[in-house]
C-alpha cells in the first residue's frame, strides 16, 4: 500500500472531520492528555469518519485502544516503545510506524519491522519541547540511504515553502501539524499542501 505524500496530524476527532471533505487520504490522530475513556472516543469517532472517506488513520501511542477499535495503523515514539506490546500490536495486524532521532533511535525503530520510519524535527518546531534539535536535510538523505524503499517521513518545522526541499532530500511523505492548524483558513491550507505534496509523490 503506498501511503499519501501528505501527512497532516490532529488532535481531536473534530479537526479531522473538519479537513475529510477536502481530499486528505492519510491522517494522524495525535490526543494527548486526555481521559482514555475520551481518547477511545475519539479513536472510533475519527475511525468512522475515515473509513467512509477512505481516507488512512494512524493512531498515535494508544496501541491498546488501536487495537481494541480494530485500526489499520498505529504510530509509535521512542518512549511508547518502552511500554508497547510489539507482539500484540502485530497480531493484531497493525501496520506501525516509528518516530527518531538519532542513529540508535534509528536502529532500534528498524528493530521493529516498521512500516514507514519518520525522521524529526527536520527544522525548529513549536509544537512541543523536543530534547533534540532540528536533524536538518542531509540527515533526511542519509536515512533514506539506510533504509531503502521503507517510507520515510519528514515531519518537524515543516511548511509549504519548505516541503519540496524535504522531498528532494529523500523523504517519501511530509507531515504538518501547525501550519495547517494555525492557519487563518486551515482548509485553503490544506489543499494547498495537498496540490504541492503530490507532485513529489513517488511511484509504487
Amino acid at each position: 500500500m503506498t501511503l499519501d505524500p501528505f501527512y497532516p496530524i490532529f488532535d481531536s476527532a473534530d479537526w479531522i472531520a473538519r479537513m475529510l471533505p477536502h481530499g486528505m487520504k492519510l491522517v494522524q490522530l495525535r490526543v494527548k492528555e486526555r481521559p482514555e475513556r475520551e481518547v477511545a472516543a475519539e479513536i472510533a469517532r475519527a475511525k468512522k469518519l475515515c473509513a467512509a472517506a477512505g481516507c488512512v488513520l494512524v493512531v498515535n501511542d494508544y496501541w491498546r485502544l488501536a487495537i481494541a477499535e480494530g485500526c489499520d495503523w498505529l504510530h509509535l515514539g521512542q518512549e511508547d516503545l518502552d511500554t508497547a506490546d510489539l507482539g500484540a500490536i502485530r497480531k493484531a495486524g497493525l501496520k506501525l510506524g516509528v518516530s527518531s532521532h538519532d542513529e540508535a533511535e534509528l536502529e532500534r525503530a528498524l528493530a521493529t519491522q516498521p512500516d514507514y520510519v519518520a525522521l524529526g524535527p527536520v527544522y525548529p518546531t513549536i509544537l512541543k519541547q523536543m530534547r533534540f534539535g532540528p536533524q536538518g536535510l542531509d540527515k533526511l538523505g542519509e536515512w533514506k540511504r539506510r533504509i531503502g524503499d521503507l517510507p520515510l517521513v519528514g515531519i518537524g518545522g515543516i511548511s509549504l515553502d519548505r516541503a519540496p526541499g524535504v522531498f528532494e532530500a529523500g523523504a517519501d511523505i511530509v507531515a504538518a501539524v501547525t501550519d495547517v492548524t494555525l492557519n487563518p483558513d486551515p482548509e485553503t491550507r490544506l489543499k494547498a499542501w495537498m496540490a504541492e505534496t503530490r507532485k513529489h509523490a513517488k511511484a509504487a
